[in-house]
């Protein structure tokens, strides 16, 4: 019989499944998307709905929306650095190079975790880390004529494994997952808009392709995923969150070789196993060692 703590484990691992599938399904929907919006307006519509679409739920269950106002701050301040990073660095990169220099959260999540948190990672995480990396650097093709772009996009993977180990942080205290989704939901809408007030930047959606899209991403890649991630963190280490949601780019590929017709490629079907065969590593037991006081 499954304990009742390692069913909510196994049930946060499948959420964080869930979410690195819907964001490596997306891929294709932003790009298009991208046709007839501005990407910077796309991030601030799509959050702001996010928010709202959490906010209605959370003030029915009579939940205090400015609790945890600046721990929320500080995911939102992140989560929207990590979006305008990204988003600038495409702009002079290509999208194999953006691919892996986000991937690199990976890497940073223990680098991070030793020198912000004083914590060192187990030798199995160390080792599904590297594992996972690799995987990375096999499945995107490595990095293609290193430019300012790829400098920019560097932003992007530190912010998201800065993103993670706070989450991690601030949720295994106590804090209520849903009203910091909604609290870094708000941040992230609001910041992208007034950004766009700021450097007068076009928030006109040119087609119903395009709204219909922005309305997908608003609703999964946002507010489920995002607040899955949220709610996971409760039950599982950060560095596993971070080899979960490595198979982003993995997703990627499967939806580009079934639902883009795109044709199979051994060596992204090779990458595709070492991130699978890291997680399965990661879940092995090993010492965790800790820096002395």
């Amino acid at each position: 019989m499954i304990k009742p703590a390692k069913y909510k484990t196994y049930l946060a691992n499948l959420g964080l499944f869930y979410s690195a599938a819907i964001w490596g399904s997306t891929f294709f929907i932003v790009k298009k998307a991208l046709n007839d919006i501005d990407p910077v307006i796309l991030v601030g519509y799509r959050f702001t709905i996010a928010a709202v679409l959490l906010m209605i739920p959370l003030i029915i269950a009579k939940k205090s929306l400015l609790k945890y106002l600046k721990e929320g701050a500080l995911l939102g301040l992140l989560l929207w650095i990590l979006y305008v990073a990204q988003t600038i660095g495409l702009k002079y990169t290509t999208a194999a190079n953006s691919g892996l220099i986000t991937g690199l959260f990976v890497a940073f999540v223990p680098i991070f975790s030793i020198i912000v948190f004083k914590k060192l990672p187990t030798k199995t995480a160390v080792l599904a880390t590297v594992i996972s990396i690799i995987g990375l650097i096999i499945l995107t093709g490595g990095l293609q004529q290193i430019n300012n772009g790829d400098m920019i996009t560097l932003i992007t993977a530190v912010t998201y494994a800065l993103h993670i180990l706070y989450a991690d942080r601030i949720i295994k205290a106590g804090a209520d997952p849903y009203i910091l989704s909604f609290q870094q939901f708000a941040f992230v809408g609001l910041a992208s808009l007034l950004t766009g007030v700021v450097f007068r930047l076009p928030f006109t959606i040119g087609s119903t392709q395009a709204f219909n899209m922005m309305l997908f991403l608003a609703i999964f890649p946002s507010l489920t995923a995002f607040a899955i991630q949220l709610v996971a963190q409760k039950y599982t280490p950060p560095i596993r969150v971070s080899l979960i949601l490595a198979l982003e780019p993995v997703f990627a590929v499967l939806f580009a070789w079934t639902l883009g017709n795109e044709h199979f490629e051994v060596n992204k079907a090779i990458g595709a196993l070492l991130i699978f065969a890291a997680l399965i590593i990661s879940a092995l037991p090993s010492r965790e060692i800790r820096f002395r006081k």
